[in-house]
């Protein structure tokens, strides 16, 4: 059965250019740049709005938690009904959440809670639509150097964006146009967003003749949902419900069900609206689970930030300082990562730039030393940590976004993209637990190891702060294997003087064997 991505209009002159592509890089920006600032700016939209704290952290989570329930059915959406299509609807919804965000009223009850939570739930729905369908649009409108140099720019979009959200929040709250401006600002991005992708023809995946009659995956999607709001919910409540409670143990046990339920069905359904299949591509899957791994390691962050935080008495403004060289670093080598794909293909700059990230979460671990030196080491080594990321970002996407069938493109980048939200929603979650459990050693155990300098008072937060960082070195590892094992070694892109790909390598066997 063969399947094709088709154009379905007319208009066959029609070119990305490169405003085609700021627009798309906007649409990106409005989530990891703006909807990502109430991580650091509720505190004070708590106290202005007079909401709970309870609600507050629940506005913080809940758009993370509907991007990636609904980010794989976006995707798989938009190579049915078309990925302009569902991209323009993301850019509409983001609007339209920052708007409700922006106009919520203060001090109002219910009213102000419902236009707070619903303007992030709004939020949420829109990367799901967004994420996907721009990156299958980069892999429809551009081919070799040139779809190489749009997913740089996209990265930086969203890898660059993510590393910018907390200084930008931050300015934005305490300057006199206050919070409200951060969600004007998204809002007006993304009017412009819709104008500049203006007429841009529709593409979507079109099926052979032979091919079954579609019919919606139903039970797919709610068995989908339901597992991965079971897991979220885990996750995210984890700590406060108690990881192994009877309420943890029921959420695991419903996650189980329902990813079982999913897999029978997708396994046996003729129109899955996720195939499996694309997980028998070795780079596709190597890509992906390093995705998830790197992550994973954003753990790293709420540690070191919150340790020096507690334990040396700096601000968040000066422990976000500490993070200047990660953000400067991260958006000035994601083009030097499109390089290194171009002359060696993705595996060795996925596996170079994974080994400097975890090299770099290294020096952030010697939490031992006096604050002074820890200062010097933690701020190499999160530009260390910017520098991996830069070198791996360009090469991970292109890998995933190449190595799968034309008709899965969208269903598949929402995989990539779920695994980067689960990955940053277990990495923080895990290492925030072990962060603290670890605080709980025998006092005196550790002054027997006679390592900690300076204050003795507080070398149980120290340690709790170590073990914390090297679970995200063991995240970084776990990625690097996982492209060892799945990312074949010949697996190499050189391109014509056209630009386009000359794939000079066989096709990856499936997994296993």
């Amino acid at each position: 059965m063969s399947t094709t991505s088709s154009a379905t209009t007319a208009d066959t002159t029609w070119k990305a250019d490169d405003k085609w592509l700021a627009g798309v890089v906007i649409a990106v920006i409005t989530f990891w740049l703006f909807a990502q600032t109430l991580l650091n700016v509720i505190p004070g939209i708590q106290v202005e709005l007079g909401i709970e704290l309870t609600t507050a952290n629940l506005a913080v989570s809940i758009t993370s938690l509907f991007s990636g329930l609904f980010i794989v059915i976006a995707g798989g959406l938009a190579d049915r009904i078309g990925r302009v299509r569902i991209l323009r609807i993301g850019i509409v919804l983001s609007i339209l959440g920052s708007l409700l965000i922006a106009l919520t009223p203060e001090n109002m009850g219910a009213l102000t809670t419902i236009m707070l939570l619903a303007g992030r739930i709004v939020q949420g729905l829109s990367a799901a639509a967004i994420m996907p369908s721009s990156m299958a649009l980069l892999k429809d409108f551009y081919e070799g150097k040139a779809r190489q140099r749009a997913i740089s720019f996209w990265s930086i979009g969203s890898w660059g964006g993510s590393g910018l959200t907390a200084l930008f929040g931050g300015f934005m709250a305490t300057s006199p146009l206050g919070w409200r401006s951060i969600f004007w600002i998204s809002a007006v991005l993304g009017v412009l967003s819709l104008y500049l992708i203006r007429g841009t023809p529709e593409r979507k995946a079109t099926r052979s003749a032979d091919a079954p009659a579609y019919r919606f995956d139903w039970g797919g999607v709610i068995a989908f949902v339901i597992a991965l709001l079971a897991l979220n919910v885990y996750i995210s409540q984890g700590p406060n419900i108690g990881w192994l409670s009877l309420p943890g143990i029921g959420l695991i046990a419903v996650t189980a069900i329902g990813g079982l339920i999913f897999l029978q069905i997708e396994t046996h359904h003729k129109t899955p609206f996720l195939d499996l299949n694309v997980f028998r591509n070795g780079t596709f899957t190597g890509a992906t689970l390093s995705n998830f791994m790197l992550n994973g390691a954003a753990g790293t962050l709420i540690v070191a930030l919150g340790l020096v935080q507690v334990a040396a008495g700096m601000s968040s403004l000066q422990s976000g300082l500490l993070t200047i060289g990660y953000l400067v670093a991260i958006i000035s080598t994601i083009r030097v990562g499109e390089k290194l794909l171009q002359k060696f293909g993705p595996r060795r700059p996925m596996l170079w730039g994974s080994t400097i990230t975890g090299i770099g979460i290294l020096l952030c671990s010697p939490t031992f030393l006096l604050i002074e030196q820890y200062i010097v080491t933690t701020v190499i080594g999160f530009t260390l940590f910017g520098i991996g990321l830069g070198f791996y970002a360009t090469p991970s996407t292109d890998a995933a976004l190449t190595n799968v069938p034309e008709d899965q493109i969208g269903a598949a980048s929402g995989i990539y993209k779920m695994a980067s939200s689960l990955g940053n929603a277990i990495g923080v979650a895990v290492s925030a637990a072990i962060y603290v459990a670890a605080q709980n050693v025998n006092p005196e155990l550790l002054e027997q190891l006679d390592i900690f300098i300076g204050r003795q008072d507080n070398i149980a937060l120290r340690f709790g702060g170590a073990i914390g960082l090297l679970f995200n070195v063991l995240m970084v590892g776990l990625a690097i294997a996982s492209i060892i094992l799945t990312v074949p070694k010949d697996k190499k892109v050189e391109l014509a003087e056209d630009g386009r790909p000359e794939r000079k390598d066989v096709p990856p066997p499936p997994i296993g064997n």
